[in-house]
């Protein structure tokens, strides 16, 4: 791994060091005449994640030259040492090198501007040339290989930082291509569970509804094209998911994902909104910037917290609260992928954006048939006497979703197991229920 590394570090400093020389060379015609092109990159015979990189992404001369030079700063930071060289005539660095300044690495930081320097020189055609590969669609950027960071707005569109991401670099240095983990950058965390498909119960109604939206997903393109449709829809979709709370809507969401392959991200909504003016809008970009390159579904839960009504602007914090829900509101609305939003109430979300929702499903509370079901599901490899007496009695007894009743096997398995039992019995699960009927008010 290393010694692929070290081969392609050689190449990079062998194009920084003919620029330098024949830039600098007293005859301009021998500065017009550079080709770094000339200067060929090593041969990727192996399987080592660089190799694997390189190959998987078909990246040409420029945009291998440009990953590796993002790596520099992490594995030879000494070969940018050149850029520190000063313009004897002003007395400061060359503006042409680009770099940027970290509170804390003394090395130099490439740009975008020391890219172009390094692949073009002064020569304008090919600079022009060379800078649609920092445009927002292209595979470094759009796969989320590099990251671009800009400054302040206005400053020219070069200037931008020139970073490996996280994820790759992780991937180049140990071979691990792990998942983005949830942190106060990231605020957004994989969900999961070990249910299957078929442990999902839903009444027909909702079920139509997921099985159009999971039609959708693996059929999109075909409804586009196939029915001429491309024109007028967006490839994007906007669900809510609304009801009492433990009725399924987040395990709906997470399964959905496990059956057509793609992750599921849920969103913490209290991580994303910042008392900082355009600190959410940062937040919220870059989890839609790496939702939309790695085809995530984005699960909003609780949304009516920031998807709510907008309130009438009567000081500078409204407004700014107002800007966060309009830049949500039209994020969510270009995402070309799945958008879940959940709620208790439908009432609770910003009518303007409900009208935007391709569909609205509702999850009501389970019916005795279903209730059976999930009672059966939830007990499946539990020792239970008289299983099938007792909950059809509690089944048509007791209104509670799928959430309240893992909380009242819960109950139940520790009432069990603190009278020194392997098996439940029919009061292990009344105390359960019990729990469960105090929380919300009512009586066993």
């Amino acid at each position: 791994m290393s010694a692929v590394l070290d081969k392609e570090i050689c190449w990079c400093r062998q194009i920084i060091d003919a620029r330098f020389e024949q830039y600098f060379s007293a005859a301009a015609d021998e500065r017009k005449m550079i080709q770094v092109q000339a200067i060929l990159p090593p041969e990727l015979d192996d399987d080592s994640p660089y190799a694997q990189l390189v190959l998987q992404n078909e990246l040409n001369f420029e945009e291998r030259f440009i990953l590796v030079l993002s790596l520099l700063p992490h594995f030879c930071p000494q070969a940018l040492d050149s850029f520190f060289l000063n313009n004897k005539v002003l007395g400061r660095p060359y503006t042409e090198f680009g770099g940027w300044h970290s509170k804390s690495h003394s090395g130099f930081l490439p740009t975008c501007e020391t890219a172009l320097f390094l692949l073009a020189g002064d020569n304008l055609e090919r600079r022009i040339q060379l800078m649609r590969f920092f445009e927002t669609d292209h595979k470094l950027t759009a796969n989320r290989i590099l990251q671009l960071e800009y400054g302040e707005p206005g400053e020219p569109k070069n200037s931008a930082a020139l970073r490996i991401s996280s994820e790759y670099l992780e991937f180049l240095t140990t071979g691990v291509q792990n998942k983005p983990d949830y942190s106060i950058h990231f605020p957004a965390k994989l969900i999961t569970s070990r249910l299957q498909w078929e442990d999902l119960v839903l009444g027909d109604v909702t079920r139509c509804e997921i099985d159009q939206l999971i039609t959708w997903i693996n059929h999109s393109d075909e409804i586009l094209d196939g029915f001429g449709l491309r024109k007028n829809l967006k490839r994007g979709y906007r669900v809510l998911f609304y009801g009492p709370p433990g009725t399924g809507k987040t395990l709906t969401a997470t399964l959905i994902g496990k059956k057509v392959g793609m992750d599921v991200y849920r969103v913490d909504l209290s991580q994303v909104v910042s008392k900082y003016i355009g600190e959410t809008e940062k937040n919220l970009s870059n989890i839609f910037d790496q939702a939309e390159s790695r085809k995530w579904i984005l699960f909003f839960d609780e949304a009516d917290s920031l998807f709510g009504t907008r309130t009438q602007a009567s000081n500078s914090n409204d407004r700014a609260a107002n800007q966060e829900i309009s830049y949500l509101l039209q994020r969510v609305e270009d995402f070309p992928g799945i958008v879940i939003l959940a709620s208790n109430l439908k009432s609770n979300i910003d009518e303007a954006f409900s009208r935007r929702f391709q569909s609205s499903v509702y999850f009501p509370m389970p019916e005795p048939a279903e209730r059976l079901i999930l009672w059966n599901n939830i007990f499946e490899k539990t020792q239970v006497e008289n299983r099938e007496e007792i909950f059809k009695e509690f089944a048509e007894k007791y209104e509670l979703a799928g959430g309240a009743l893992t909380n009242v096997a819960r109950y139940a398995a520790l009432s069990a197991l603190m009278d020194n039992r392997k098996i439940i019995n029919k009061c292990d699960i009344q105390e359960g229920l019990s729990k469960e009927l105090q929380k919300e008010g009512k009586a066993l």
